[in-house]
């Protein structure tokens, strides 16, 4: 199936983030699909280095998604919300878009302005492609190394987890609404906790960071990693598992980044 492409406007604007590493301005911009309500942020990190694994990688400035994909924005490319009612009658190819999830995905915690949650890495990246056949931008997972540089944002430490974090002792079982969290210093939310996030290991494999509202505390940290395991697709009946849905993954989201 062929995508049709979508312009999508977008403004760059300066706002402030408090958190552990006091006030700053950060660069950011926002897009919205055409024909709905939906929009989301990226703000731009500098450049600067990190070591993983004991080696010292160089990050280049890039744009990091202020939140993790949304419910909102994940329908919009799951349900086919930015195609015609006339598109949305003719048959998915299975390779474009999600198949049809075993039981309800968000899992009843919470839909709009929730992160999404219960999608496989093929479903993330897919879904990256799509946005970025949309805004003619490249969008895709971020790497293990950006992504610990961005959770991080100069820091050692988070402070006080309890106010940057879900996780064990105060998510109740369950993801909450995306931004109720403090942002890192950099204004980036839920980087720990609440759903762990896919990203590309520096062996190429897709592993999910940070932890999520399952963890205890001493799981929810920036180096936290977790390889897929089968058991997150255990009630999944289909012959192969999904490529799209995790049919027992309701901890685990992602969140895109965006190259200069």
């Amino acid at each position: 199936m062929s995508l049709i492409h979508l312009t999508i406007g977008f403004a760059i604007i300066a706002s402030q983030s408090t958190s552990t590493g006091g006030a700053q301005t950060v660069e950011s911009f926002e897009e919205k699909i055409p024909g709905t309500t939906v929009t989301f942020k990226m703000v731009k990190i500098p450049a600067g280095t990190i070591t993983i694994q004991g080696k010292k990688r160089e990050i280049k400035s890039l744009w990091v998604g202020e939140t993790e994909v949304s419910w909102d924005l994940y329908d919009v490319f799951a349900f086919r919300l930015d195609q015609s009612q006339e598109e949305q009658q003719k048959p998915l190819d299975g390779r474009s878009r999600p198949s049809r999830p075993y039981g309800a995905p968000d899992s009843g915690f919470g839909h709009n302005g929730y992160p999404v949650i219960s999608v496989n890495s093929a479903g993330a990246e897919s879904f990256c492609r799509w946005l970025s056949n949309k805004t003619g931008k490249k969008y895709r997972l971020p790497r293990e190394d950006e992504w610990e540089y961005a959770a991080r944002a100069g820091a050692d430490s988070v402070g006080s987890l309890d106010e940057v974090a879900w996780y064990w002792d105060n998510a109740d079982d369950k993801t909450h609404p995306l931004k109720s969290k403090r942002p890192n210093a950099w204004g980036l939310y839920d980087m720990l906790g609440n759903a762990a996030e896919w990203v590309i290991a520096l062996d190429m494999k897709r592993v999910v960071v940070g932890g999520s509202w399952k963890d205890k505390a001493d799981q929810i940290k920036f180096e936290a990693r977790a390889p897929f395991s089968p058991k997150w697709q255990e009630r999944d009946p289909q012959s192969p598992k999904s490529l799209w849905w995790l049919s027992d993954g309701n901890f685990i989201g992602f969140r895109v980044v965006c190259e200069d």
